[in-house]
């Protein structure tokens, strides 16, 4: 599951940060996975949408169209639809171009903001359109079953501009809208149509069949009886563009009361076991967002579940705060100190510029490493790999060079790349997870808040809950002069060695300094000591003066 998580919030920051897309993420249902409309007017930052994966993991990304992201999809559901469209397009033209889970298309365009094209299901046979007001599920998302929404072969956004819609397509889809009975008529906010018709289809391809399944779902809900469900669901089904087979009307019907039943019997399991998997606060309405809720019958029996957790001689959670429908996990795990059976030996860890000889590491440490621009973190972190992976198994966890930058930082320290032996990993996100309780030496490069900046702390938390045996150096960006990394204060919270590395530039010399040291080597703490280095080739630290201080 953290492979898919981390593929997907990977996709989503990309999507919003490369392509200046607004994100949000989409349920299996594919309904928001809260209330959106704020997503149309401002578009979520890099820690929102991080945020939602980790408590959404398998979420798919919705991509929100119209003005925000300057984005206009045409979604084909059937080769018909598909065929349409073609024609309407010029030969040579490269469009992003996605394949659906069902075999359908969707094509991205730039949003024309002369126009004022919103989201109309049905817009032609087999087609919708998606612009102001509405979202498309983007790629690498799965649906409930599995399959994946993937881009054509040199096809996708990150390959292809989307160009301006051609004259002939936005011509077709505005005299379409200008002569429709439903004039206006979006799935977000659907109006009255202005007149009526006999042959109106009602359900079209791409919807018909999670659109019978809801209407069934309702109709039994309601209390109906089944034959009467069946005869509704006929009527419906014949009306339906292209016919919905009849034969499966009743299948759709036994799914509904099978998970209807499945539901009941299994729905307070379902909540402990979520609430197993949370941490901090939470509202009954993320619980019935996690849980895909949507009955008031389903929502009540899960508000009635969460009040008796509350309750006997050791319940899972009480009540936080004071406002209403608010709790909190009892977390009781916990670990007993066994000093008498631990290690006496500290970390061995050799460290640039000597600073291992003032300051020990012991097994479970965390060392953070505060760089101002050019100071040369990387070089120093790249260095601790060079000295210490003979004796240690090093994660090396890089969040900004690419493979050739990376083998070019690794020439620059004239050794065979052959004999580097370490693990190194790309990885910008969620670094907790991949964070064991082996005896290895784990290196962040770097941890990279741009808003928020107390979340370092809580990062820095939950990568310090993950460790035991071995150790993790955290690389951190701060400004020039200044001890401490983005998160001030916060971040040095569980750091038992704190570096500060800098640039003086009135002084034209590059420095080093052990702003804090929880364990050292010497008769007094080494805190506040600091000498000069050069930093040569990009890769070698040479001392260029005395400890002091």
């Amino acid at each position: 599951m953290n492979d898919t998580k981390n593929i997907l919030t990977n996709a989503a920051l990309n999507y919003a940060v490369k392509n200046n897309f607004s994100v949000i993420p989409i349920q299996k249902n594919k309904q928001p996975c809260f209330k959106w409309a704020y997503y149309q007017r401002k578009k979520a930052t890099a820690d929102e949408i991080k945020n939602w994966w980790h408590k959404w993991p398998n979420a798919m990304i919705g991509i929100v169209t119209g003005q925000i992201s300057g984005l206009f999809v045409v979604d084909c559901d059937t080769q018909e639809g598909f065929d349409a469209v073609q024609k309407l397009l010029p030969d040579s033209l490269d469009i992003p171009t996605a394949r659906t889970p069902r075999g359908g298309w969707h094509l991205y365009f730039q949003y024309p903001t002369d126009s004022k094209l919103t989201v109309q299901a049905g817009i032609m046979p087999g087609v919708d359109i998606r612009g102001e007001g509405g979202y498309i599920v983007a790629a690498p998302s799965m649906n409930g079953n599995g399959k994946a929404y993937q881009w054509l072969n040199g096809l996708s956004l990150d390959q292809v501009t989307p160009p301006p819609v051609p004259n002939a397509l936005l011509s077709a889809f505005n005299n379409i809208i200008n002569n429709s009975i439903y004039r206006g008529c979006s799935q977000d906010k659907p109006q009255q149509a202005t007149k009526t018709t006999s042959d109106h289809k009602y359900f079209i391809h791409g919807r018909r069949d999670s659109d019978i399944f809801h209407a069934a779902n309702c109709l039994i809900k309601g209390g109906c009886e089944i034959p009467f469900t069946e005869y509704i669901l006929d009527i419906l089904a014949k009306n339906s563009n292209p016919p919905f087979p009849q034969d499966e009307i009743r299948i759709k019907i036994d799914s509904v009361l099978k998970r209807a039943e499945s539901r009941e019997r299994n729905l307070a399991a379902e909540i402990r076991e979520w609430i197993l998997t949370t941490s901090g606060n939470f509202m009954t309405t993320d619980c019935h967002k996690e849980l895909q809720l949507t009955t008031r019958e389903n929502m009540k029996a899960a508000n009635m579940a969460l009040s008796r957790f509350c309750e006997g001689e050791n319940p899972l959670l009480e009540r936080y705060g004071n406002k209403r429908g608010c709790y909190r996990r009892i977390e009781k795990d916990i670990e007993e100190v066994n000093f008498l059976n631990a290690p006496t030996d500290d970390f061995p860890l050799a460290l640039p510029l000597g600073i291992d000889t003032y300051c020990k590491l012991y097994p479970g440490n965390i060392v953070i490493v505060a760089g101002s621009k050019s100071a040369g973190k990387t070089a120093f972190l790249l260095n601790i790999v060079k000295e210490n992976m003979a004796k240690h198994e090093i994660v090396y966890l890089n969040s900004e060079m690419g493979d050739t930058e990376f083998r070019k930082r690794l020439e620059l320290f004239d050794m065979p790349l052959t004999e580097w032996k370490f693990k190194p990993y790309h990885r910008a996100v969620s670094f907790a997870d991949l964070i064991t309780a082996e005896k290895k030496i784990f290196i962040v490069d770097f941890l990279e808040v741009t808003t928020d900046f107390w979340k370092v702390a809580q990062y820095i938390q939950e990568i310090h809950n993950k460790l035991k045996e071995g150790i993790c150096i955290i690389a951190l960006q701060k400004s020039e002069g200044r001890d401490n990394g983005r998160g001030g204060d916060f971040s040095k919270e569980k750091a038992r060695l704190y570096i500060s590395l800098d640039f003086i530039p009135n002084k034209k010399v590059n420095q080093v300094k052990i702003v804090d040291a929880k364990a050292w080597r010497t008769e007094i703490n080494p805190r506040g000591l600091y000498r000069n280095y050069k930093l040569v080739k990009g890769s070698k630290f040479i001392p260029d003066s005395h400890w002091e201080g």
